[in-house]
């Protein structure tokens, strides 16, 4: 008896990876075996990419706040302890888009954490 292989379906494996890989460079978009691998480290980097790309946005909004918050006559850890103390429900996120675009607000903000 004649040995069966799925032919039909190991070539649309093959062609799905290599369609992921377009656009790679050398070897890494049109040799299976290499394109494989490539793909494989490309999604386990775009997996770490995720988990960095929270702590950078974090650090980014920390940052904002800081400058904002010292142009108001504060340090960033005050303006925090303040924040929480005074249970005012505003993310760092939220304060750091309000500290970019709306700057009358944010002064308004520290103000009232002040008092």
């Amino acid at each position: 008896m004649s040995r069966s292989v799925n032919h039909v379906a190991s070539k649309a494996r093959k062609k799905k990876i290599l369609r992921l890989t377009k656009g790679y460079r050398g070897r890494n978009k049109n040799v299976w075996t290499v394109a494989k691998n490539r793909w494989e480290k490309g999604q386990t980097h775009a997996y770490v990419g995720r988990k960095l790309k929270k702590r950078d946005y974090r650090k980014l909004w920390i940052q904002r706040i800081n400058a904002a918050a010292r142009l108001n006559g504060m340090s960033y850890s005050q303006f925090i302890g303040l924040i929480h103390k005074n249970n005012v429900a505003l993310n760092r996120k939220v304060l750091a888009d309000l500290a970019m675009n709306e700057p009358e607000v944010f002064a308004k903000i520290v103000d009232s954490v002040k008092n």
